[in-house]
C-alpha cells in the first residue's frame, strides 16, 4: 500500500486560521485563535487522509527573490498583525513538542519548499497532500499530488481538494498553465500584479486559446477584445514578471526530513502545552491513560466514621485546611486536606453529608472551590474565613469560562493537571471508584490539595491587585446570600402559567392567519430562508440583502419595514410570542419543583463586569418591552399571607457616572432632584426646561444611557432614526452640557490602554485585551468596554452590597420575609404582610446607603400580589 504524506504551508494556514476563527486568548493574554485553527485543520486532514507523516514549511523573515521583485514593483508587503505575529513562535513550539519536522530555507518561500518536497516525495513513491490557503500551489497538482485548500470558520473547516484533473475542470487550464492564468489576471492577495484590464474570464480565454503568456504575446494581434490585446502589448513586461512571481520553485536545495510517525504526536510535552494554551477540545485527542499525571497529593480513603471524626478534629488545629464536598448519584462524602495529607471520607447519603458540615463550626481558615454550589450539599455556617479559590480566580481574571482545579493549577501554580473530563469523560464517581480506585484517589486528591496550595497564592495576588476587600466584603458574603436566595426560590402558579400559554397559542394562530393572508400562501414563518423569499422576491419589499444562506430577515431589517409594511410588524410579533411560548410558558413549567417554586441558579463567575447572571431558568430575562411579555410576571406569586415588595434603583448607572466623572452639572442636577432626562433635553436641544417635549425627553434619555455604553453617532442615529450628522450634534451638545464626562470617558480608555484593564469604584478589575488589537473593530469594541465597564461594574457592586445588607438585616431582625430575586438593579422580597413596613424601611436604608456617592442613591418601591403588580 502506498504511503501518504501531508505537507503544510505554515504561514498560509496560520494566517487563514487567524482570520477564520474568532479572537481567542489564554490566561496569559496570548492570542491563540490562529494556532487553534491551524491545529484543527491539520488534525482534520491527517484523520481524513490516514496519513503516514506530516511536514510543515515556514517562510523566513529574510526577503526572498520574489519578495524583492514585488517590493521593487509596489513597495513593501502589508505587515503581519501583532496578534498573529506573536502566535508564530508558539505554533512552532507546539509542532516541535509533537515531533513534527519544520523546514525553512533562507532565500526560499514556504511554497518553494513545499514545491520541492512534493516532487521529492512523489518520486519516492508517496501520495502527497499539500495544505495551503494559497491557490498558487494548484500548479503543483499531479495525479499523485493533491492540493487541499481549507476554509476555516468558527463552526468547522471545509476543504477543497484538487488533483491535476480537478484544476483543469475548475479553471479550464492545466496546473502548469495555471501559472500563466494567475500572471495575466493577477492576485493582490498573493502580491501578483497581473496585467491591468484583464480579468479572470479574459485571462482564461487567452490561456485556453494560446497555451501560455509567451505564445499569446506572439499572437497578440489575434487576442480579443482589442482592449486586452492592447493591454498585453503595453504591459507584457509586467506579465512576464507576474509569471515569475507566480512560479513555484520545485528544485530548491532542500533535504527531505524524516516524516514523524503520527503515533508519536500526542506526547506528554504536547499535552502540557495544549493545557497551557487551553485547547480543551484538542486535549480529547490525547491517550488519557498514557499521560504523565502529576500528583499533588493523592487522597487516602477513610470510611470509618470514628476515624473520620478524629481526622476532622485534627484538621481544626491547623491554620489552613481544604474541604470539598462531593454528592453524585450514590456517592457522597468530603475531600479533606491539610499539611501534606489528603483524605476521601465517604458517607452513606446526602443527609449524612449535610450533617458533617456542623463539625466544621469554629474551623480555622478554610480553602474550597465553588462555594455557593457546595453550600446546597454542605451548608457551612457563614464566615469570612473561607477562601473560595474559584471565586478568587474569577476576580483576578473575569474573562475566562472555567475556574476548575486544572485551570487554577495552570494559571497560578504553573502545574498542568488533567481535568476530570480529560480523565473520565462523563463517568460518575461511582464508576470511577469501581474501575480504578487508585486513579480515582489521585483525581479526588486534586480537589483537596489544589485549593490548599492555591489559596495563599491567590490571596497574595488579590492583595497585590487591591481586590482582597472586594473578595472578603462583597463576593464571599454574597455567595451565602445567593445560596439562601436559591434555597428560597419563587412560587409559580402552574395553572396560571398554562392559561398564559394557551392565550399565547391563540394569538399566535391569529398572527399566522394574518401573515399567510398578506403573503398569499402558507410557509414556515420561523424559517429565515422561506421568509426572505416571501418578503423580497414575492412581495418585492425594500432592504432585501442577500447573503450566502439567503436574504437577511434579522430584527433590524424587519424593524425598518414595520412602519410601512404590516407583514413585517406581524412577523416581529410572531417571533416574540413563539419565543415567549417556548421559553417561558413551556420552559418555566419544567423548572417548577414539588414545593411549587422555581429554585433558579444565580451565578457569580460568569459576567466580565461583575453582574450576577441567572440560569436554570434565566429569571433576569423576563420580557418587559411588550405588554403580553410583561404579563408572564403575573404567574409569579408570594406565599399565602405575603406580598411582593419590589425595590428598584433609580438611574443607578447615571448616578455612578455623575460620581465617577465628578461633573458638577450632573451632580447638582441629582442633588436638586431634577428630571435628568428632561434637563439633558433642555441643554442638548437648547430648549427651556418647561418647553421640553416628551419626544425630546425620550431622545435625551437615549443619549444619557447611550453615553454610558460608549455609543457612537452611528449607533445613536440608528436608535433614534435620525441622521448621523444630527446624532453627532446631540453628542456634541451633551458633552458641552456635561464637560467632565467626556474627559472622564477618554481617561478610562487611556487608562485601559496603559494598564490593560479598567477598574470599578470598588477596584473590580476588567481586563480589555482588545484595546491593544491592530484590528479597528476589535479596538473600537475595547474602547466601548473601557468606558462602560467601570460604570456598569460599580453599579453591580452596589447592588451586591445592598443584597448582602438587606439579607443580613432580614435575618438579624428575625423576620420571616425573604429575598427571592435579584434582577440587575432590582430586589424582590417575599414579605409577610405584618412585616411590610419593616421590610420597606430596611430596603430604603440599606439600598440607599450601600455606597457613599457624591449624588444620592434613590429607589422606587412597589408592592403587589404578584410580580407584575409589584413592578
Amino acid at each position: 500500500m502506498d504511503k501518504k504524506i501531508v505537507l503544510i504551508d505554515g504561514h498560509s494556514i496560520l494566517n487563514r486560521a487567524f482570520y477564520g476563527v474568532p479572537v481567542l486568548t489564554n490566561s496569559e493574554g496570548l492570542h491563540t485563535n490562529g494556532i487553534y485553527g491551524f491545529l484543527n485543520i491539520m488534525f482534520k486532514v491527517l484523520d481524513e487522509e490516514k496519513a503516514d507523516g506530516v511536514i510543515v514549511a515556514f517562510d523566513l523573515k529574510a526577503p526572498t527573490f520574489r519578495h524583492k521583485m514585488y517590493d521593487a514593483y509596489k513597495g513593501t508587503r502589508k505587515p503581519m498583525p501583532q496578534e498573529l505575529h506573536e502566535q508564530v513562535p508558539v505554533l512552532k513550539e507546539v509542532l516541535q513538542t509533537m515531533g513534527i519536522p519544520i523546514v525553512t530555507k533562507e532565500g526560499y518561500e514556504a511554497d518553494d519548499i513545499i514545491g520541492t518536497l512534493s516532487r521529492i516525495c512523489e518520486a519516492a513513491g508517496y501520495d502527497v497532500t499539500v495544505i495551503s490557503g494559497d491557490r498558487d500551489l494548484l500548479q503543483l497538482a499531479t495525479t499523485r499530488v493533491k492540493i487541499s485548500i481549507p476554509k476555516t470558520k468558527a463552526v468547522g473547516t471545509m476543504v477543497e481538494n484538487y488533483y491535476a484533473e480537478d484544476v483543469l475542470k475548475a479553471y479550464q487550464v492545466t496546473p502548469k498553465q495555471f501559472i500563466d492564468l494567475k500572471a495575466l489576471m493577477g492576485d493582490t492577495s498573493d502580491n501578483i500584479p497581473g496585467v491591468p484590464g484583464i480579468g479572470e474570464k479574459t485571462a482564461t480565454k487567452i490561456i485556453t486559446t494560446f497555451g501560455s503568456i509567451e505564445n499569446a504575446y506572439a499572437h497578440v494581434d489575434e487576442i480579443k477584445p482589442a482592449r486586452a490585446s492592447n493591454n498585453l502589448k503595453e504591459h507584457y513586461d509586467m506579465a512576464v514578471m507576474s509569471k515569475e512571481l507566480a512560479t513555484i520553485e520545485v528544485h530548491a536545495p532542500i533535504e527531505m526530513p524524516d516524516p514523524i510517525n503520527l503515533d508519536h504526536l500526542y506526547s506528554d510535552e504536547a499535552y502540557q502545552i495544549m493545557k497551557r494554551l487551553e485547547f480543551k477540545n484538542i486535549l480529547n485527542r490525547f491517550q488519557k491513560d498514557a499521560m504523565a499525571v502529576p500528583v499533588l497529593s493523592a487522597a487516602v480513603e477513610i470510611s470509618d466514621p470514628t476515624v473520620q471524626q478524629q481526622k476532622i478534629f485534627e484538621a481544626l488545629t491547623k491554620s489552613l485546611i481544604s474541604v470539598y464536598p462531593v454528592s453524585e448519584s450514590d456517592c457522597h462524602g468530603i475531600i479533606l486536606a491539610y499539611d501534606a495529607d489528603c483524605f476521601w471520607m465517604p458517607v452513606k447519603d446526602r443527609e449524612c453529608l449535610c450533617s458533617m458540615a456542623k463539625w466544621f463550626d469554629g474551623y480555622p481558615c478554610m480553602a474550597s472551590m465553588n462555594l455557593k454550589e457546595s453550600l446546597h450539599i454542605f451548608p457551612l455556617a457563614e464566615t469570612d474565613r473561607i477562601m473560595d479559590v474559584s471565586l478568587m480566580a474569577y476576580l483576578l481574571n473575569p474573562l475566562k469560562d472555567s475556574y476548575d482545579y486544572d485551570d487554577i493549577a495552570r494559571d497560578y501554580l504553573g502545574l498542568t493537571l488533567p481535568s476530570r473530563s480529560d480523565l473520565y469523560g462523563k463517568k460518575t464517581l461511582a464508576d470511577i471508584l469501581q474501575e480504578d480506585h487508585n486513579k480515582a484517589m489521585t483525581w479526588l486528591g486534586y480537589y483537596g490539595a489544589l485549593p490548599l496550595k492555591a489559596a495563599p497564592v491567590l490571596e497574595e495576588a488579590l492583595k497585590k491587585e487591591e481586590m482582597w476587600s472586594l473578595y472578603q466584603e462583597i463576593e464571599l458574603p454574597l455567595s451565602f446570600s445567593l445560596y439562601r436566595m436559591e434555597q428560597n426560590g419563587i412560587r409559580v402558579e402552574r395553572d396560571a402559567l398554562k392559561e398564559y400559554g394557551d392565550h399565547l397559542i391563540g394569538r399566535i394562530k391569529e398572527l399566522e392567519k394574518e401573515i399567510y393572508a398578506l403573503a398569499g400562501e402558507e410557509f414556515n414563518i420561523l424559517s429565515p430562508k422561506q421568509l426572505g423569499v416571501i418578503l423580497f422576491e414575492k412581495l418585492h419589499l425594500p432592504y432585501g440583502k442577500k447573503t450566502k444562506t439567503g436574504y437577511s430577515t434579522s430584527a433590524s431589517v424587519l424593524e425598518k419595514l414595520e412602519e410601512e409594511e404590516p407583514i413585517a410588524r406581524l412577523v416581529l410579533e410572531y417571533r416574540q410570542l413563539t419565543k415567549l411560548k417556548s421559553t417561558y410558558a413551556d420552559g418555566l413549567a419544567n423548572y417548577i419543583q414539588e414545593d411549587g417554586r422555581i429554585h433558579g441558579k444565580f451565578n457569580q463567575t460568569i459576567t466580565a463586569t461583575g453582574r450576577i447572571s441567572s440560569t436554570e431558568p434565566n429569571l433576569q430575562n423576563i420580557p418587559v418591552r411588550m405588554e403580553l411579555g410583561r404579563q408572564i410576571r403575573k404567574v409569579f406569586v408570594p406565599d399565602e399571607g405575603c406580598v411582593f415588595v419590589d425595590a428598584d434603583y433609580s438611574q443607578i448607572e447615571l448616578r455612578v457616572l455623575a460620581h465617577m466623572s465628578e461633573d458638577e452639572n450632573l451632580i447638582e442636577a441629582y442633588k436638586q432632584a431634577e428630571d435628568i432626562h428632561r434637563l439633558t433635553a433642555s441643554q442638548v436641544f437648547h430648549t427651556p426646561l418647561e418647553e421640553v417635549t416628551n419626544q425630546q425627553r425620550s431622545n435625551a434619555k437615549a443619549v444619557n444611557f447611550g453615553i454610558i455604553y460608549g455609543i457612537s453617532s452611528f449607533g445613536l442615529s440608528q436608535g433614534l432614526s435620525i441622521t448621523r450628522k444630527e446624532a453627532e450634534v446631540y453628542i456634541k451638545h451633551y458633552f458641552a452640557a456635561y464637560p467632565k464626562i467626556k474627559e472622564f470617558l477618554d481617561g478610562l480608555v487611556n487608562d485601559g490602554k496603559e494598564k490593560g484593564a479598567v477598574y470599578t469604584l470598588f477596584h473590580r478589575k476588567r481586563p480589555i485585551p482588545e484595546l491593544s488589537s491592530s484590528n479597528f473593530m476589535q479596538r473600537s469594541f475595547g474602547e466601548r468596554v473601557a468606558m462602560n465597564s467601570p460604570i456598569q461594574g460599580t453599579a453591580a457592586d452596589i447592588i451586591k452590597i445592598a443584597m448582602i445588607h438587606v439579607d443580613r438585616r432580614l435575618r438579624e431582625e428575625g423576620l420571616s420575609s425573604k429575598l427571592v430575586l435579584q434582577i440587575h438593579d432590582e430586589l424582590l422580597i417575599e414579605t409577610k404582610k405584618d412585616e411590610l413596613d419593616q421590610v420597606c424601611r430596611i430596603l430604603k436604608e440599606e439600598m440607599c446607603q450601600a455606597a457613599d456617592l457624591k449624588v444620592p442613591l434613590d429607589i422606587d418601591i412597589n408592592i403587589g400580589m404578584n410580580w407584575y403588580e409589584s413592578k
